[in-house]
């Protein structure tokens, strides 16, 4: 499964899949609790492909953040948590990202790339980073 089926819906926790498209929208199943709901497109959401996080010299994309969390805590959970302290968060995401832009990048920012980085390994689905390709239904099962 790619990026690009993974999304963040605004006002939701955690994040969800794209399951399947109907008229006004699409099903998508949270990953956390693996219930189903229907979104229409007046919901606010963000695909996870389009996400990108500020740093000093460019905008980087969430895939390759993703990827530098991955390499440093060897494709297993964070060492930190996403509920741990401010200072905590921002000294975690200096060792993986040292360059990202302290004044654009919020411990809340930090906060959902933890939970969100936790909960695609959690659920396998980080192999997606590497092949930057979709996944064929054949592999996803």
């Amino acid at each position: 499964m790619s990026l690009d089926k993974i999304l963040s819906i605004s006002g939701k926790p955690g994040l969800y899949k794209i399951v399947a498209q109907t008229r006004n929208g699409f099903v998508a199943e949270s990953l956390i609790d693996q219930k189903k709901m229907a979104v229409n497109i007046h919901n606010n959401i963000s695909v996870l492909s389009e996400i990108a996080v500020y740093t000093l010299t460019e905008e980087l994309p969430l895939r390759e953040v993703f990827k530098k969390i991955k390499a440093k805590e060897n494709a297993q959970q964070t060492a930190i948590s996403h509920k741990d302290s401010k200072d905590t968060l921002e000294e975690y995401f200096f060792e993986v990202l040292p360059d990202y832009d302290e004044d654009r990048v919020y411990a809340s920012d930090i906060k959902k790339i933890v939970q969100w980085y936790n909960l695609l390994q959690k659920h396998d689905m980080l192999d997606a980073l590497d092949e930057g390709e979709p996944v064929t239904a054949d592999e996803e099962e």
